[in-house]
């Protein structure tokens, strides 16, 4: 169940991520055949709301607004509230304390009875101040995991993912991936056919996996080769052939050693890694959205084998064809309206 989506609100906010938030959850999309939410914003603090570029976003302080939220989404900002008193932390100048623990007890609460309590970017400081990364898979921005990890020494940080779903509680590595973020909590909530229609209103990609790495700025990275990305757009469009090293090579004119060294500058991987991520990325579309045999999906793919397509889906999902079939068609059968 996905229906009231409130977002608590301190100083400093970080305006893109606030923004995120707004136009994943707080858009009627009901004309295109989407779930509407109950969205609100509401101060986290009686501090006033002020962002870090200065302005003051008037909302209420009305913490029973959580009370009966699924789910609860910290922004980016505030960090430096939920320290301890000592110098700014990472968001910049402001308030050394303040009172939060009225807030630090809702998230509790909102996480016990199984409400998702989620953060993007820096939000991840109020969640670990309110004991929620205790014992927990968590990230935030790269910039900032080792002093997440040294101010909240029991969660366990993830320097190198998007986003962790450590159910109920989901964090989110910097700017982009709170994007990311918001549109896995839709889609695991409500099936892939809202969080694409929602991605694709967007123009945005419809899904990056959260072990993703931080670094690597799409599932399929841009090419500015003049002689790979032609070759590039050929492999994408022949997936399902079998594609060595010296085809490829030959097929850009290049030795298998020289093409291999080009191939990793431009795209940031191997092409052995680079043909895997795409067709896991294949193969997980035509699960989602198609009722093919696993094996036919393997055969499609480029895998060959359902074997094969297993163990790589296990190691880049960390779950197997059949159980992420079984997942995401039971998220599409939740009703939309």
């Amino acid at each position: 169940m996905l229906r009231k989506v409130v977002l608590p609100l301190l100083p400093r906010v970080e305006q893109f991520e606030l923004g995120v938030a707004c136009e994943v959850f707080g858009l009627d999309r009901s004309d295109d055949g989407l779930p509407t939410y109950d969205f609100s914003l509401i101060a986290g603090s009686h501090e006033p709301v002020q962002t870090r570029f200065g302005y003051t976003i008037d909302v209420p302080y009305d913490l029973d607004r959580l009370d009966d939220a699924d789910l609860i989404l910290v922004p980016a900002g505030g960090t430096d509230v939920a320290a301890r008193p000592g110098p700014a932390s990472v968001c910049g100048t402001g308030p050394e304390t303040a009172d939060l623990e009225p807030l630090f007890v809702k998230l509790r609460a909102a996480a016990e009875r199984g409400a998702r309590v989620a953060s993007m970017c820096s939000g991840a400081f109020v969640l670990g101040a309110a004991g929620l990364l205790d014992g927990r898979r968590c990230t935030t921005h790269w910039m900032h995991t080792a002093e997440l990890a040294a101010r909240f020494p029991r969660a366990l940080v993830d320097p190198d993912v998007l986003y962790v779903d450590d159910d109920p509680v989901l964090t989110s590595a910097g700017t982009a991936s709170g994007i990311d973020l918001c549109l896995h909590i839709v889609r695991s909530a409500q099936g892939s056919h809202v969080a694409n229609t929602i991605a694709r209103r967007m123009v945005v990609p419809p899904h990056r996996d959260g072990g993703q790495a931080q670094y690597v700025a799409m599932p399929l990275p841009e090419c500015t080769s003049d002689a790979l990305a032609p070759l590039i757009d050929w492999m994408t469009a022949h997936l399902d052939q079998e594609l060595t090293v010296p085809a490829l090579a030959a097929r850009a004119h290049m030795s298998p050693r020289t093409f291999a060294r080009h191939f990793t500058a431009e795209t940031g991987t191997t092409p052995a890694r680079w043909l895997r991520d795409q067709r896991v990325l294949v193969a997980q579309r035509l699960l989602e959205n198609t009722d093919l045999p696993v094996d036919v999906v393997a055969d499609r793919a480029g895998f060959g084998t359902a074997a094969v397509l297993r163990r790589h889906f296990l190691r880049l999902r960390h779950t197997t064809p059949q159980a992420y079939r079984r997942t995401f068609r039971a998220a599409e059968s939740v009703p939309v309206a």
